[in-house]
């Protein structure tokens, strides 16, 4: 099986062409010759030259316009307002941010931490206290169990925290 690769009409017209230019003098042809690359010159830089150094020099200016909206931020530090840090004794700290939660804590020093025991309490507050306190202070939570209580929205907690 043979492919013809060549289309007749294409043959046809190409004929037509080299008739066409034969029929032109020397001068004619360097004329269309010049004529020519003049439109492929000027197709070229239009239609893709100068695309493409407007679309860099956009690039640029993102990239600039971006990293000093960066710098700016950098520059602006933290947006989130800075929580004053609780001062005394791990002790000290839990129980008053229970408080600050109204909670009714039982706390006591263990193993180089503090263990505070929340016998009822809304779960919202538990949560909102072992926040603070994480937040506030340089202790962590090592240990924690919260149960639910039959009461709704009640829970009972034992909290360790360390440094």
């Amino acid at each position: 099986m043979k492919i013809e690769l060549r289309d007749p009409r294409l043959d046809a017209a190409i004929a037509r062409f080299e008739a066409w230019w034969s029929t032109l003098s020397q001068r004619e042809r360097v004329l269309l010759t010049v004529l020519g690359l003049l439109l492929a010159g000027a197709g070229l830089i239009y239609g893709v030259v100068k695309p493409l150094q407007a679309a860099r020099a956009e690039a640029r200016a993102d990239i600039r316009t971006y990293e000093t909206l960066s710098a700016r931020i950098r520059a602006a530090g933290k947006l989130e307002a800075q929580v004053p840090r609780r001062a005394g004794s791990p002790v000290e700290i839990v129980q008053a941010s229970a408080q600050a939660q109204s909670l009714s804590v039982a706390v006591e020093a263990a193993d180089g931490g503090v263990r505070a025991t929340v016998s009822e309490g809304q779960y919202d507050r538990v949560l909102n206290w072992i926040s603070d306190v994480s937040r506030t202070s340089s202790l962590g939570v090592t240990s924690a169990r919260i149960v639910r209580r039959s009461d709704p929205g009640m829970v009972e907690a034992v909290v360790s925290f360390a440094p």
